[in-house]
Order: C-alpha cells, then structure tokens, then sequence
C-alpha cells in the first residue's frame, strides 16, 4: 500500500515522502496514530502543491540573499573599542559584536554562525568579512575598527 509520511519516522522514511508499507502497518499503526496518509490521487495533488510553494519560496529566499549581497559590498560598519597606546585593542573584535553592530547600524539581523572570521580582529583598520547568507551566496561587508 502506497503511503504519504506526514512526518519522520526512524527507519520508514522522512515528512513528505511516498512509500509502500505493508498493508496492516498502515492500518493498524501509521492511520490511527496519524502518521500517513493513504497515497491517492487528491493527498498526491496536495503533496504536489506543497513542495512546489516550497520550490518557490526557497527562489525568492535565494533572491533576496543575493540582493542583501549586493547592497552590503558597498556598506561599512563601524566598530570602537578599547585600544592600548600600540594600537593594539584589548580583547578583540568577534563576530558577536560584528553581528550587534549589523543589527544597530544597518538593521540587518545576521546570526553570528554565518559571519565568517578566520580569527578574532585585534588590530585598528578596515576589514573585510565574509557573510554566509545562505547556501551558495556569502556576502562581504567591509568593519572599520577603530580605538577609543
């Protein structure tokens, strides 16, 4: 019997996907717990429908991101912390901070997992990050770190 998963089931399958079960199971285990749903022509049409809205929104996620992308390579944040008489700031510049700043200066809330820093900035200057807005599209966004 041809079965649609309405949600994770260890060892059946995954949400949304179609697949034989035996005739019993499905009747007796996944319809009354509410798991599947029989395989028929309108529950295919819904599934359908479903994972074409999803196919379309994940378009436009992947067009903004690439708009968000394009406004930022031209945007600077600036950043001010406590620095010695060297130049040398104390502590360092991460990419919490980075990501309050984007937030406060630019209105943009960007979780500080995607902001990619190979070390934390101790040194006055500009730089550039890199920003993983989704998959495939990162942006860069230049910080200017400056002392107090």
């Amino acid at each position: 019997m041809k079965v649609i998963l309405k949600q994770d089931i260890k060892g059946v399958g995954k949400k949304d996907q179609i697949i034989n079960a035996a005739d019993g199971y499905a009747r007796n285990y996944l319809f009354p717990k509410g798991l599947a749903v029989l395989a028929n022509t309108g529950n295919l049409n819904e599934l359908k429908a479903k994972n074409d809205a999803k196919e379309a929104q994940k378009a436009r996620d992947l067009e903004n991101s690439k708009k968000l992308a394009e406004d930022l390579k031209s945007k600077t944040i600036k950043i001010s912390v406590k620095a010695g008489n060297n130049g040398k700031l104390f502590g360092g510049v991460t990419s919490k901070e980075i990501s309050d700043e984007l937030k406060k200066q630019l209105n943009i809330d960007i979780d500080k997992k995607k902001i990619i820093l190979n070390e934390v900035i101790k040194q006055e200057g500009i730089f550039k990050v890199d920003l993983k807005l989704q998959e495939g599209v990162v942006a860069t966004v230049n910080v200017h770190v400056s002392a107090i």
